[in-house]
């Protein structure tokens, strides 16, 4: 199972897949019964009157922490930097986006939106599996004569590329090293997938998670990471993929709950310094624990469950601790946004595609090994020494291409008209001078 991937959203209040949008009251929202906390000291005198509530808006703040991690993803999947990980726990992240926009959503009831959120995340994922099964397919393999899969549990294994409620069947090896893709491509596009079933999973179990956590906040908020401390350790083993998807559902459950609490104003009735010292701790327990259990990747938290979960978790404390509900990006940060409504608004895709795309930067690469003036030493050097840096150049051109070929399916998945660059852009159309007549 492969581990450290990420997390669309269209501009109607509804997610347009696993990531979501987010929701408009964020971080100041307040409960009408208050958890029993300590409420923070205000520094500042009283407020004046607040203004008459206006239609909700998103909060670009959150959407800034999508699109951070779905690029860190890509950087991660292409330069295999362990200790990005540790520098922005992307996955944790995203899981925690999402539970805060399900618990703004299932004010509804549940089976309507949870029917609207595996509407929104199958269509992409059709897409996806539609190219990725005729690739395997037409390179040989067959998953009723897989030696991993075999017989009737590989054909019915297929199913999860439809509805992902489990892990999808792969080849280890498929097609042959020296062509176009190298022999272990399926694994890597194909292993993008676990997300997706995590996902379904806390989609499916947020009613009565929610419910639990309305009962008993912090015990429902921390019981992920205690149940992490039994499955992610090896204090309890459970084999297989199974095992894999509890250990998936326990790392980031408390990511997914804290989403929760960033809703229902939880958070903010922690004191800052308490929240921020909690978490401080909680981090460096995980840390230490990386330190002591470190993987064949070093300091790769994908390879160390609890550490994963610890860090994760005191991580995204601070960040929604933190948020400041932007309604729009501020100084530098406003010439990302078209950028920063793009990925948010493909995430989905760009999540599902990034990895096929990164392999399909090696033929193109090696083009250039066929140009009359690379065929010096020097200059074969010279490319073999920054290839990685070109692959990182060119998959984002490749990642644009995609997401104009099937990006689209996310519009249709949500119901809204399909659209081609959904970057926030509007079509500004000339009017008509005064002596002007309609044809």
């Amino acid at each position: 199972m492969t581990h450290g991937y990420t997390t669309g959203t269209g501009v109607s209040p509804e997610p347009a897949g696993p990531y979501g949008t987010p929701h408009a009251g964020g971080a100041g929202a307040v409960p009408e019964t208050p958890y029993p906390l300590p409420q923070q000291r205000a520094a500042e005198p009283a407020p004046e009157p607040a203004p008459a509530p206006g239609k909700p808006g998103r909060d670009r703040y959150l959407d800034l922490l999508r699109s951070i991690a779905l690029v860190r993803v890509v950087v991660y999947h292409l330069f295999g930097w362990a200790w990005l990980t540790v520098l922005f726990p992307s996955m944790g992240v995203m899981f925690a986006l999402a539970g805060s926009l399900m618990a703004r959503s299932l004010k509804r009831p549940a089976l309507s939106v949870i029917r609207s959120r595996v509407r929104r995340l199958l269509p992409p994922l059709w897409a996806f599996s539609a190219v990725v099964l005729a690739m395997m397919f037409v390179n040989g393999w067959n998953p009723s004569e897989d030696p991993d899969h075999g017989d009737t549990w590989g054909l019915i294994g297929l199913f999860n590329y439809i509805v992902p409620i489990g892990a999808p069947p792969y080849p280890w090896h498929v097609g042959s090293k020296s062509g176009l893709l190298e022999d272990t491509w399926a694994v890597q596009a194909a292993g993008v997938l676990w997300y997706l079933r995590a996902y379904l999973w806390f989609v499916l179990a947020s009613p009565l998670l929610l419910w639990l956590f309305r009962k008993a906040p912090w015990p429902t908020l921390l019981a992920p990471l205690g149940l992490t401390a039994i499955v992610g350790t090896g204090v309890v083993t459970i084999p297989g993929e199974t095992g894999n998807a509890v250990t998936d559902f326990a790392v980031y459950g408390s990511c997914w709950v804290l989403g929760f609490a960033h809703h229902e104003g939880l958070l903010k009735q922690v004191p800052r310094y308490v929240s921020v010292s909690c978490a401080s701790l909680v981090m460096a327990f995980g840390l230490w624990w990386a330190s002591n259990h470190l993987g064949p990747d070093g300091w790769d938290l994908n390879d160390i469950p609890l550490a994963q979960a610890t860090w994760s978790f005191g991580f995204v404390v601070i960040l929604l601790q933190y948020s400041p509900s932007w309604q729009e990006l501020p100084g530098r940060l406003a010439k990302w946004d078209k950028m920063v409504t793009l990925s948010n608004n493909r995430a989905v895709t760009i999540y599902l595609w990034h990895n096929l795309l990164i392999m399909a930067t090696v033929p193109i690469i090696d083009l250039a090994y066929r140009l009359p003036f690379m065929q010096s030493e020097r200059a074969v050097a010279a490319l073999d020494g920054a290839y990685t840096i070109w692959m990182f150049a060119l998959v984002w051109p490749l990642i644009g291409l995609m997401v104009l070929a099937v990006g689209w399916v996310e519009d249709l998945a949500a119901k809204r008209r399909p659209r081609l660059w959904p970057n926030g852009s509007k079509s500004k159309r000339p009017q008509p001078s005064a002596g002007a007549h309609r044809g």
